[in-house]
């Protein structure tokens, strides 16, 4: 099956990729734009993202939106998660204010949450989510993935953050890894005749 990638975002698409490897997966065409994140739920900007490049391409298209919920901050960054220090901000921008923020809290609880959608080109979608439980550590570690990875510690990791993991390693235990291996099997079942 052939699905094109909403993001551009290339650590993103990497790991995609890597859970969707069964599938024909091509980049989203340079002449599709950047898609507004303006949902309040990580389905629903899932669904903007998958919808308008499928739209443009007449073709299937996969996309994802991911949230970092954050129990001692009322679930924040949460749908915010990449834009949490504005809407141009980096990487180390957003874990310098998340980090800023959990300065002397004890509770450093946190979730990674992903939802991962296909839209076909007669409005259908198949959904599915992942799940990964952990904390939030006093400092970054690790060079490795992207986003807050080099702050998360999974639960069930080895004490490592996925900044300190293999793309293999994190794609085990991660929501992204987990979101799309199910969104895999669910399309294996809504294809099936």
């Amino acid at each position: 099956m052939r699905l094109v990638l909403a993001t551009a975002n290339p650590d993103k698409a990497r790991e995609i990729a890597d859970a969707l490897s069964a599938f024909d997966l091509v980049p989203r065409p340079p002449d599709v734009p950047d898609v507004d994140e303006t949902a309040d739920t990580l389905e629903g900007n899932a669904r903007l993202k998958a919808q308008a490049v499928c739209s443009a391409t007449g073709e299937p298209a996969v996309a994802d939106d991911t949230g970092l919920e954050v129990e001692a901050l009322g679930g924040r960054p949460g749908v915010y998660s990449s834009r949490y220090s504005g809407p141009n901000a980096t990487y180390a921008d957003n874990v310098a204010k998340l980090l800023r923020e959990l300065d002397g809290v004890d509770n450093r609880r946190a979730r990674f949450r992903t939802v991962a959608l296909v839209r076909f080109p007669d409005g259908r979608d198949v959904m599915a989510e992942g799940v990964v439980d952990g904390r939030i550590a006093s400092e970054a570690r690790g060079d490795e993935g992207f986003g807050y990875d080099p702050v998360f510690v999974p639960d069930d990791g080895d004490g490592r953050t996925f900044g300190e993991m293999t793309l293999s390693e994190k794609q085990q235990v991660s929501h992204r890894g987990r979101a799309f291996r199910a969104l895999a099997e669910a399309l294996w079942t809504f294809t099936r005749p």
